[in-house]
């Protein structure tokens, strides 16, 4: 009897954590923004997204889940790329911090990055928050805010894009 125990134990427990993977997926979004030509310096500048689709339900749905039993999100990974001007990159920024907003909901910060490099491409990886995030993206739609700080003058418009990357874990067939 022990012995049997001792076999069907480990199948049960892998294969609980294979069953938990089925409810497990990722959520990305992606947005633009642009930078306007400033002389500020050492200020913060916040600039805000228009509200972004979450398509929440859909997307549950499709992975075979809905919005009760999303047990939790979390962002995994947000990325900024300037994409105009072709030249640009991130060495105008000091620092950067991103924050997210529903409606009727407190604004949380998401992802930062306090020192940026003078020498930053024009792809910039940002510190994610570890921060439950599933009644942000269980509304229609949420907003972002950045708060940018320059620590030189900049010439011209960037424009960014932001590609966000959501990790949701919700419970098995309702357990």
């Amino acid at each position: 009897m022990k012995r049997i125990l001792i076999l069907i134990l480990p199948i049960l427990f892998f294969g609980c954590e294979e069953l938990a993977q089925l409810t497990q997926f990722n959520m990305p979004y992606d947005t633009s923004i642009t930078i306007s030509t400033t002389t500020q310096i050492d200020l913060p500048i916040d600039i805000g997204t228009p509200p972004i689709t979450t398509n929440a339900e859909s997307t549950f749905s499709a992975n075979g889940t809905n919005p009760d039993l999303i047990e939790e999100i979390k962002l995994t990974e947000l990325v900024l790329t300037v994409v105009d001007p072709a030249s640009g990159d991130f060495g105008f920024l000091k620092e950067i911090t991103i924050y997210i907003d529903a409606d009727g909901l407190s604004e949380v910060e998401i992802a930062s990055s306090g020192q940026v490099s003078p020498s930053a491409g024009a792809e910039l990886s940002l510190t994610t928050t570890d921060v439950d995030l599933k009644e942000y993206l269980k509304k229609d739609s949420f907003s972002l805010r950045i708060s940018v700080t320059t620590d030189e003058a900049i010439t011209e418009d960037h424009d960014i894009r932001i590609d966000a990357n959501f990790f949701v874990d919700a419970k098995i067939l309702g357990l």
